[in-house]
């Protein structure tokens, strides 16, 4: 079949890359030449384990395609994916500026029959938003040209993200058609041949399932983070309990362990902007609000454990730290832990060695030469002369 895949980032490519590879002609478009110009010489823009040789496999093969001609893109798929970044506004909500421009460019384009699958994480109302633009910009052009609009959320882990799109635990489409459901469904047989893993819905059912899923998996973590910071005060170990509650089926073993709170591109935005849409509708969702205050609360945990051991005396100490981005096996660092817990360090007067096997070029970029950061080639460098690790 032959796919147009708006977006190189991370879903876009992970997403064009397997499909790709399962036999599929696929052209990724994306409005950075340079991007474009990287891609077509073989230069990943991101780190993902098993990507990089998936890639240049399949565009050397002639299955994966990219290109910054928007025409050529839209005249090339039934179906049209819009992988494009929804980043959060100030007010938590998600801003869908790069989706319905993508979704104006398809209908500025398209002389035929078109699938619209939104892989963004997009809030509920978004595919009628995106519907209304398209017929409102064929209408312009006095066409009347057939199309639909698809919620077809991605579940992606970064770092598991080959994986999770080839061997998916499900995979949710949302359509208002039935003719569209067959055409996904046929689309999607490759990945489904074992198990019947399709879970077919409504649009808006779709789009909430996303952030809906995003959202339990923060909420158990805030809880086992809070729990964690209980345990302590209670004398308890907090491994035992963790032991104890996960044996039970009803709960079981995934996401109840402690930490440093929850990072990276999908949970902090997911949760604020499902809030946003509850008090859009004159909602109080108590319960995410809980879940975001537990998190901002517990990435300073671990400094406010560290200023409490040195009795305040951090001027002129040496940290050792382990580990940039916001989980292992990826490069991102956007709302990581590490951040908040290395800039506290140095606004104290203490300097830090950081070390992370494939984050150090994204620290480098976020950072620069920032005073009190030394960036390490290795976990031994870092721990040179260092007061704690």
């Amino acid at each position: 079949m032959k796919i147009t895949i708006f977006g190189t980032g991370y879903v876009g490519l992970v997403t064009g890359t397997c499909l790709a590879e399962v036999g599929n002609d696929v052209l990724c478009m994306d409005v950075d030449q340079k991007k474009i110009d990287n891609l077509n010489q073989g230069v990943i823009p991101i780190f993902e384990p098993g990507l990089d040789a998936m890639v240049k496999e399949n565009y050397q093969s002639g299955r994966l395609r990219f290109t910054t001609d928007a025409k050529m893109a839209v005249e090339h798929g039934l179906f049209q994916f819009i992988a494009v970044g929804t980043p959060p506004d100030e007010d938590g909500s998600a801003d869908l500026q790069y989706v319905l421009a993508v979704a104006k460019t398809i209908a500025e384009h398209m002389t035929e029959y078109r699938i619209v699958v939104d892989k963004s994480t997009v809030p509920v109302g978004t595919a009628d938003k995106v519907k209304s633009l398209m017929q409102s910009t064929l209408s312009a052009r006095s066409v009347g040209i057939e199309f639909d609009v698809v919620s077809n959320p991605e579940f992606l882990k970064e770092g598991a993200a080959i994986a999770d799109f080839m061997k998916p635990d499900r995979i949710v489409i949302g359509t208002d058609n039935p003719r569209t459901t067959e055409l996904l469904k046929a689309l999607y047989t490759p990945f489904t041949r074992s198990h019947e893993r399709i879970i077919a819905m409504d649009v808006r059912s779709a789009e909430l399932t996303k952030y809906a899923a995003n959202a339990m998996l923060a909420t158990k973590i805030s809880f086992m983070n809070e729990l964690a910071n209980l345990a302590e005060h209670l004398g308890a170990d907090i491994e035992h309990v963790r032991n104890g509650i996960g044996s039970d089926s009803r709960i079981g073993y995934s996401f109840i362990y402690p930490g440093c709170g929850y990072g990276g591109s999908c949970f902090p935005k997911d949760v604020k902007a499902l809030e946003k849409t509850a008090r859009d509708l004159g909602y109080q969702a108590d319960l995410l609000g809980a879940v975001e205050r537990v998190n901002d609360r517990q990435k300073h945990v671990l400094f406010d454990k560290i200023h409490k051991h040195f009795k305040g005396q951090l001027k002129d100490k040496t940290f050792a730290l382990w580990g940039l981005s916001f989980k292992p096996k990826t490069d991102d660092m956007r709302e990581a832990p590490s951040r908040v817990l290395l800039e506290a360090l140095i606004a104290a007067g203490a300097t830090v060695q950081a070390y992370d096997p494939e984050a150090m070029s994204e620290t480098k970029r976020i950072y620069g030469d920032k005073a009190g950061l030394i960036l390490c080639k290795s976990q031994t460098e870092a721990l040179n002369n260092a007061d704690a690790l």
